[in-house]
């Protein structure tokens, strides 16, 4: 059904679960993944006529970016060795995560997209946007999204 699946992670509680929920899927179909972490671009202060000393250089932050990419990715590829499914990673930057997941899809030939959900609804959906819509609103490669739903019994 899929050969190849993209898995995004942005290192959060949910994008976790949700990259377990498609290592899981990736070796029930016998997928391979690509494991993908968006970092934002370097943005430059715009809000201050000199850069202060202690901002980080554009080759500081993709360096910190990186190695904070490398380490979410490295835990969906290290349960992907755990389960026998083959897979590669990957640290992209982009102003547009959504955008950059779409691209990075067609490029690397995966057809579907394993994507999480944060569950946000009403007002936090609005002001903070999603990534996930985004995404569904631009591909043309099949999107599994991932939803994590709260236990409703108390704790």
């Amino acid at each position: 059904m899929y050969r190849k699946i993209l898995i995004t992670t942005d290192g959060s509680a949910v994008s976790s679960k949700t990259a377990c929920a498609g290592v899981d899927f990736a070796q029930q179909l016998g997928a391979e993944v690509l494991a993908l972490f968006v970092a934002p671009d370097y943005q430059y202060p715009i809000y201050v006529e000199i850069i202060p000393p202690s901002y980080p250089s554009e080759e500081e932050y993709r360096a910190a970016m990186q190695r904070a990419g490398n380490e979410h990715v490295q835990s969906i590829l290290a349960s992907c060795a755990q389960k026998g499914v083959r897979a590669e990673g990957m640290t992209a930057f982009a102003e547009s995560a959504a955008l950059k997941i779409v691209d990075v899809a067609s490029q690397y030939g995966c057809d579907l997209i394993f994507i999480g959900s944060h569950g946000r609804s009403g007002w936090g959906h609005l002001l903070l946007g999603s990534v996930t819509n985004k995404v569904l609103s631009h591909t043309k490669i099949p999107v599994l999204v991932h939803r994590l739903i709260k236990d409703p019994r108390p704790a």
